[in-house]
């Protein structure tokens, strides 16, 4: 059965402890990275990253990009969104339709 994790600060991972998803907390990104590398062979079908680690940690996302599993998906922390997340979206519909569909900002 796969799993789903989620990666960030303690204050922003807890509440996902709670709806069962398992959380590992971190302090830098270095550790970020080395928690994703660990779970991401793990049968983790699911790795949510708090937006403030994965603009840090990125480089090392984007190996996983052409993989099946896991997906690896931006979300905010308690500070709030800083548009990683959305940003994704626009990029993968500008490469899969070729323009700017979603925002169309000239």
């Amino acid at each position: 059965m796969y799993k789903i994790g989620v990666i960030g600060d303690k204050q922003s991972v807890q509440g996902f402890k709670a709806v069962g998803l398992d959380v590992f907390d971190c302090h830098r990104a270095e550790e970020a990275r080395s928690i994703l590398r660990k779970i991401a062979g793990e049968n983790y079908a699911i790795i949510y990253v708090m937006e403030n680690f994965y603009e840090e940690i990125k480089e090392t996302i984007y190996e996983y990009n052409e993989e099946r599993l896991p997906a690896i998906i931006p979300i905010p922390g308690m500070g709030g969104s800083s548009g990683i997340g959305i940003g994704n979206i626009k990029r993968a519909v500008e490469k899969a339709v070729g323009a700017d569909i979603l925002f169309n900002e000239d």
